[in-house]
């Protein structure tokens, strides 16, 4: 049995100090800090003028933080299962914008998103917790719907492979990345949590959905082992 929406929320109410640090606050993604780089500086190329960022799973407030260097002044909406979570990125994302920050605390399945609200979404590390294709049909389809025309979705998350040998061989990577970063115990302390909470699809999977649900323009920004960063343009 995966884990429930309630035991990954106090998985993370627990965990907020982590992930309130821009360069090493999610490390246990490979690639994070150029991953963060490349998604904000891609939206602020495509979408220049926005005025709206929604940054859906925001955690500690990272993203949010990082899109304001880039576009200074944006309206954040910050959405997170996690109440601790969604307290420290409203404290450190309306200290670094004079635009409103409003902070919601909910599941992206159940929120009702205003429609043609946001320029901006960020989605990252969030995605792999829905469950089945109905799920991940409806959320992106919701995303696409919240945006205005013009507007950009980035996302950035953790990926399978639809071969098996090439899973194989990717995940060994990624266990190799961890116990490197500290040792086998925390590689195997990442694996059980992932196992227990998450369910990604493959690349080629969500690029795919992206077009179902309406995108025309679908972008890969970047994959390294078990993650990807990759986006999407409202026309």
């Amino acid at each position: 049995m995966k884990s429930s929406v309630a035991e990954i929320r106090a998985r993370f109410d627990k965990d907020v100090e982590r992930f309130s640090n821009l360069e090493t606050g999610q490390s246990a993604t490979v690639d994070a800090p150029l991953v963060l780089d490349l998604i904000t500086r891609a939206a602020a190329a495509v979408t220049p003028q926005a005025h709206e960022l929604l940054d859906v799973g925001a955690g500690a407030g990272n993203y949010s933080l990082k899109m304001l260097q880039a576009l200074p002044g944006l309206n954040v909406t910050l959405v997170d299962l996690s109440r601790p979570m969604l307290d420290r990125a409203l404290e450190r994302v309306s200290a670094a914008t004079p635009g409103s920050v409003t902070a919601l605390q909910g599941d992206v399945r159940e929120l009702d998103l205003r429609p043609h609200r946001y320029d901006i979404i960020l989605a990252a590390a969030v995605l792999h917790h829905m469950r089945t294709d109905a799920e991940w049909e409806a959320v992106a389809g919701r995303l696409f719907y919240a945006l205005r025309p013009g507007g950009s979705l980035w996302i950035a998350d953790l990926i399978t492979h639809s071969v098996p040998a090439v899973q194989a061989q990717m995940w060994a990577r990624y266990g190799d990345y961890l116990s490197g970063l500290k040792d086998e115990a925390y590689r195997d302390q990442v694996f059980a949590y992932i196992d227990k909470e998450d369910t990604p699809r493959t690349l080629m999977t969500q690029l795919d959905l992206l077009r179902k649900v309406g995108f025309i323009q679908v972008e890969l920004l970047h994959k390294n082992s078990v993650f990807a960063a990759f986006g999407a343009v409202k026309t």
